[in-house]
């Protein structure tokens, strides 16, 4: 029961969603570019699937390399913020000033820095989501029991050992809550960059395209940002099953 529960309470609350999202485009006669009606989104990819498929996965991969990069690096520097006190100080501006920056303003930099193509994008995925991973990882490892740590210590444990065996385990109840947020920045920065790099595919390049197209362009538009949204709701689904299998041992698992 509490399995079906789990997947028939998501469910419902999507169909409500999109039954409330219908009628209100239908009722107060909204205009197509200001919002589509799911109805059209549908049909729309009904009538184009194998385009908007292939453009998914181009849009998935870019968002997947870039996590992983972010990751990363972000495992190396949130390492170092954990062990040393300086280090976390020193950081934490840098990481706030690349957090709450708009990549609006410095995504043609990067497009000229890195030339058009994948790069550019890869690069502002990694570099947004950068950031939030490193502070997961430095409340992660400072989380962790301090009757563990002193156990360790006292057996002579080395930097390696109590890393290995005690701080990344700690680190990875916040590296799922955080990778949650991840997810949804690195789509809305791939997305945007995808539309600024030139990239011949992806769901940001036949976004931007439709931006300009007076016809159907609206069907165009609200498909893409459709499959984008369904991207992130798969990338989340992927994120608790890992939570799941991998933390079966955590408090915020146990029923």
């Amino acid at each position: 029961m509490r399995v079906a529960r789990s997947l028939i309470a998501p469910v419902t609350g999507v169909i409500a969603l999109l039954v409330v999202w219908e009628a209100a485009v239908r009722i107060f006669d909204i205009r197509r570019f200001v919002l589509l009606a799911p109805s059209a989104i549908v049909t729309e990819l009904f009538d184009q699937p194998g385009a908007y498929w292939s453009n998914t996965l181009v849009t998935a991969r870019h968002m997947l390399i870039g996590l992983t990069v972010s990751l990363m690096i972000a495992l190396v520097v949130g390492s170092a913020m954990a062990a040393s006190r300086f280090v976390e100080e020193a950081a934490q501006p840098v990481l706030v000033v690349i957090l709450v920056t708009p990549w609006v303003a410095y995504m043609t930099s990067i497009v000229i820095w890195l030339d058009f193509g994948e790069r550019p994008i890869l690069f502002l995925v990694a570099f947004t989501t950068f950031p939030v991973f490193a502070f997961g990882v430095v409340g992660g490892m400072r989380s962790a029991d301090p009757a563990a740590r002193e156990l360790l210590a006292s057996v002579d444990a080395s930097r390696w050992e109590v890393l290995w065996r005690l701080r990344l385990p700690s680190a990875l109840p916040a590296l799922f809550t955080t990778g949650r947020f991840a997810i949804a920045l690195a789509l809305a920065a791939a997305y945007f960059a995808e539309g600024s790099a030139l990239e011949p595919r992806g769901l940001g390049v036949i976004g931007r395209r439709a931006t300009t197209d007076q016809t159907g362009g609206a069907e165009v538009l609200w498909t893409t940002i459709f499959c984008t949204a369904a991207l992130g709701i798969v990338g989340l689904a992927i994120v608790s099953i890992g939570e799941r299998l991998l933390l079966r041992w955590h408090a915020s698992q146990r029923t």
